[in-house]
């Protein structure tokens, strides 16, 4: 598969990849991909996240829009992640958190993104299940940074992160154990974490079908 530039088959291929794919499936990542934990699904108290993976559909290509989280917050302050949280109890479900979410944060509008999928809920060693809610949002977009939350929006291209070779490994002793995770490194920004991990999640499935 060509990852080079913008194709309806690439967005047609999204959409092939995520057909099918309920968000109550509760099928998970391996151990590996998930945030510097190699977390599994055999906990059994998780606190439950969604967030929202926005493909903008810009007419040159389509890319990804990420945060970059403020150096002051308690958790991943200043790492890049894609816009959601946990879910609330008034929460109707998964997609309702993560456009929620993304609306509090960016100031996108919910009425603007075109779910069409999910991917594997994404377990993490901080204790976090996550559900990757994928949506389409067509261009210009509105957007409002929360100030406390977010010290930046940004675009990546969908391209570049669906690359295998774009991603790195790599290893670190974390709680007493050798932990892999992945990395991504676009311009200013480094992409790791479950956010690396959820995009290589979304390119294995591209990829494999």
């Amino acid at each position: 598969m060509s990852y080079s530039g913008f194709t309806v088959p690439l967005i047609e291929s999204l959409r092939a990849a995520l057909a099918n794919t309920p968000e109550e499936a509760g099928f998970a990542v391996g151990e590996g991909v998930t945030d510097l934990s190699g977390g599994s699904a055999s906990r059994t108290e998780w606190i439950q996240a969604a967030v929202l993976l926005a493909v903008v559909t810009r007419p040159e290509a389509p890319t990804l829009l990420f945060t970059r989280r403020t150096e002051h917050l308690r958790d991943h302050a200043g790492q890049v992640s894609f816009p959601g949280g946990r879910i609330e109890e008034t929460d109707r479900n998964a997609t309702h958190t993560a456009l929620r979410e993304t609306k509090e944060e960016t100031g996108l509008s919910p009425e603007s993104v075109n779910v069409i999928g999910y991917l594997p809920r994404h377990y993490t060693g901080t204790g976090f299940c996550i559900t990757p809610v994928v949506g389409l949002v067509s261009p210009p977009l509105s957007l409002q940074p929360d100030p406390f939350e977010v010290a930046e929006i940004f675009e990546a291209p969908l391209s570049f992160l669906l690359n295998p070779g774009n991603r790195r490994q790599s290893w670190i002793h974390w709680q007493g154990r050798l932990r892999r995770y992945f990395a991504f490194s676009y311009e200013e920004h480094f992409i790791w974490g479950a956010t690396a991990g959820i995009l290589v999640t979304l390119g294995d499935r591209i990829e494999n079908g």
